[in-house]
Parts: C-alpha cells; sequence; structure tokens
C-alpha cells in the first residue's frame, strides 16, 4: 500500500481484516506508525512479492508512485485516484489496471478509514488496450472481496462522468456557500434560514479541500465542459423563472423529481438471475471489453469467475447478471462477435 490517507488506510483495514498480510508506506512517516498502532497494516514499507499493490496518493502523484510499485514489487499494480486518463495514458504495463472506489468521508485521514467504506460502493476499472485480462480478473476479484461493486469504463468516459456526479456537485456546493456567505454579510440571519435542503445540498463541501486542487488541474477539461453544461442550463432556469413560465418550471422540476427517485443506492443482491458464459480468447483486452459493454448496456453484474476451457487456447468468463437484461447482454457481446451462452439460474 503507497499512500495511507483516508482511501488507502480504507483499503489496508479492509484487506487487513479480509486475512491478507498488508504492508503500507506513506511519505508521513508517522501515518505508517499510526496504521500500525490501529491495525491496518501488518508491516510497515514496500513488500516485493506482493501480489497486489494500492497506490493512493493524491492525483498528482498517482504516475511516479504507480511506476515506482511496478518496479519495487513483482505482483500486480492499481490505485484509487478519481482521475484517470493521465495515469491510464501513462502506464502501458499488462500488470497495472486504472481504480477508482466512488467512496469517501467527511473525515480526514486515518481517523475517517474504514474497514467496510467500499461494501456498496461502486469500484470503477478502468482497463486500457495494455492491461492484461489476469490483472483485470485479479483486481476485480478483490474489489468484489472488498465488497465493491465493479464496473468496468475507458477512462477517458469514466473522466467525463465523474466531472458531473463528483467534481461539478463539490465546486457547485462550494460556490452555493460563498454566495451564501456573502448575503449574510449583509443579513446576519441568512445562515440561521440554512437549514435541510441547503445543508444536504452542500454537504459534500466538508471534504478535504486541498485534494481538489489537484482533482481540478487533472481533470480540467471534463470538469469545465461540465460547469459550461451548468451554466448553460442555470441560463434556461433563469429564463423560465423571469418569463414565469409556471408549465415548463412544472415540467422540469416534475422530470429531476423522478431522475432522483430513480437514482440507484448501494449495492442490491440480485435474486432473479442468469447465468451467462462467454468463451473469450487469450488476448489483453477480451474480458474488460466484455465488463465494459455490461456498463454502457447498465447490466447488473452479481457475480463472476474465470474458468478454463477444453479448447486450451480459450478462457470462459461466467458471470451471474440480472435475468431482465440477460437478453440485452447477449445481443451486445454478439454483435461484438463472442459467442455467449445464457441459461437462467433457479
Amino acid at each position: 500500500m503507497l499512500g495511507l490517507g483516508l482511501i488507502g488506510g480504507s483499503v489496508a483495514a479492509a484487506l487487513h481484516a479480509g486475512g491478507w498480510h498488508v504492508s503500507g508506506t506513506d511519505e508521513n512517516t508517522e501515518r505508517v506508525t499510526d496504521a500500525l498502532s490501529r491495525g491496518f497494516i501488518d508491516a510497515g514499507g514496500i513488500d516485493a512479492d506482493a501480489e497486489v499493490s494500492f497506490v493512493a496518493t493524491p492525483v498528482s502523484q498517482l504516475v511516479d508512485g504507480v511506476r515506482t510499485m511496478l518496479q519495487c514489487t513483482r505482483g500486480l499494480v492499481t490505485d484509487v485516484g478519481s482521475v484517470k486518463t493521465p495515469i491510464v495514458e501513462a502506464i502501458t504495463d499488462p500488470r497495472f489496471i486504472g481504480g477508482h472506489p466512488m467512496a469517501g468521508s467527511e473525515l480526514q485521514g486515518l481517523d475517517g478509514a474504514d474497514a467496510d467504506m467500499f461494501r456498496g460502493a461502486v469500484w470503477v476499472l478502468t482497463p486500457s488496450a495494455a492491461t492484461n485480462d489476469a490483472t483485470f480478473a485479479t483486481v476485480a476479484a478483490i474489489v468484489r472481496e472488498l465488497g465493491g461493486d465493479m464496473l468496468a469504463l475507458p477512462a477517458q468516459r469514466h473522466d467525463q462522468l465523474v466531472a458531473v456526479t463528483s467534481h461539478l456537485p463539490h465546486l457547485a456546493a462550494a460556490t452555493l456557500l460563498t454566495l451564501a456567505r456573502a448575503r449574510a454579510d449583509d443579513h446576519a440571519a441568512v445562515m440561521r434560514l440554512a437549514a435541510g435542503g441547503f445543508r444536504d445540498m452542500t454537504r459534500v463541501a466538508s471534504g478535504n479541500p486541498a485534494i481538489w486542487l489537484d482533482i481540478c488541474r487533472e481533470n480540467q477539461s471534463a470538469i469545465v465542459e461540465a460547469i459550461d453544461a451548468m451554466i448553460d442550463g442555470l441560463g434556461d432556469m433563469r429564463k423560465i423563472v423571469f418569463e414565469s413560465d409556471s408549465a415548463t418550471l412544472l415540467a422540469r422540476l416534475t422530470d429531476a423529481r423522478s431522475v432522483r427517485a430513480n437514482l440507484p443506492g448501494r449495492v442490491r443482491e440480485l435474486v432473479d438471475v442468469a447465468e451467462v458464459r462467454i468463451p473469450i480468447p487469450d488476448r489483453s483486452g477480451a474480458a474488460a471489453e466484455v465488463f465494459t459493454l455490461a456498463a454502457e448496456l447498465g447490466v447488473n453484474t452479481a457475480n463472476f469467475e474465470v474458468s478454463h476451457s477444453v479448447e486450451g487456447d480459450r478462457g470462459v468468463l461466467i458471470m451471474v447478471v440480472d435475468a431482465a437484461s440477460a437478453e440485452l447482454f447477449r445481443g451486445g457481446l454478439i454483435a461484438r462477435g463472442f459467442k455467449p451462452v445464457v441459461a437462467r439460474v433457479a
């Protein structure tokens, strides 16, 4: 484990709780001592024989961190950064796969670390053409072991999506709070009026401000694009309100309410499932392509494993998916040259 902050400490704690032997290091040596005393890691430093290494440094240091772990260890390497394109483009070693657990806390450092942080949380993996299928499958299995809901996405697509769902909300919350404080300078009572809705909407601004400097620099283009879209949307809303267009306003608010009601919660256990068996060629990227397709089609995956085929040079990816999506998934796989077999699981 390279980096023992909030996320790195949580990954270490989760692995340790699962019976793994965990070694960890951090540029702040006091954190290593603290992690040892809390029982999050078993030893300080880098373990050259580690089966897998997680890099949990600030996003601006990820490339150097991953290169260090690839040089110093013989196992697989992944990271937990919230911006993926720069590192996926920089690292072409087949032992590496980019990752991003969509989890966190308002607390900072090891004080906020939690072994259960990733249970039910989406954990994105961003395989590239260079990523070995064995790397993908092993890291995906570990993600599931830690309780995460693994989702495979291309790095650039990931960055575009998190710009809207994570980065923009934080910046919007900061802007709202700045506006409220400016109003408070004129009207002392304004902060006392900041009740439930305002507090809920701006809660994300409670996170560590320092990490956002790197995030905004590393994912600048996607964030700016999201901000521009938000400005356009607010401009439309301003026009609707200014013109007292009640019908359009009602439609917008009703649609927003519907979207909000249908936002998925944390991972649910699938009850009605189907097994999809997919022969895959022994080449890099094939398994990742299957999982990326599942993400694009919105197919929920309850479980997966890779077994060897009697054909020798091919493996079989066995996925247990939501039965309602099985035929859609099958069609998408066939369109991409795979030959899936779907069977209902009683």
